[in-house]
């Protein structure tokens, strides 16, 4: 596991792209806008975009975003989220050990709840998270802009 660099961007876009999903929302085509998100999620220490390499290859990222806040109690709380694991590496155990590090750093940064969502229609993923202890507690909403 380490920080995504923007060499990682080519990789890291096309696991995105890589389902019913994301082949309808991402361009692996054009890169300029993940490089420029990348710059500044890097530049911001409440983002961690990271990703897991095998022998050099890209074969997993999510990232991680820590957000202070005042409810419980002023409690910080974190949000996992653009998990893919390469097609090549699915049911390798990498997934568990991309959230274990997520739960860990969350941890470090005194996060007292680790959250995240799902699109519905992901029941496989559901399925991974409820096993790895997460709980489907709440109802998201989303207004596009």
């Amino acid at each position: 596991m380490r920080p995504a660099t923007p060499d990682d961007i080519p990789a890291i876009v096309a696991m995105l792209a890589d389902d019913a999903l994301g082949s309808q929302r991402e361009s692996p085509d054009d890169l300029t806008p993940y490089l420029a998100a990348l710059e500044r999620l890097s530049s911001d220490p409440n983002q961690h975009v990271v990703v897991a390499a095998r022998e050099g290859r890209v074969v997993g990222t999510l990232q991680l975003t820590i957000i202070p806040g005042l409810s419980r109690r002023g409690a910080t709380r974190s949000i996992i989220e653009g998990v893919r694991i390469h097609a090549d590496e699915r049911g390798s155990g990498l997934g568990t050990r991309l959230i274990e590090w997520a739960i860990d750093e969350s941890r470090r940064q005194n996060c007292q709840l680790v959250q995240l969502t799902s699109d519905n229609t992901r029941t496989d993923a559901h399925r991974f998270y409820e096993r790895l202890g997460f709980t489907a507690s709440h109802v998201g909403f989303k207004l596009p802009l």
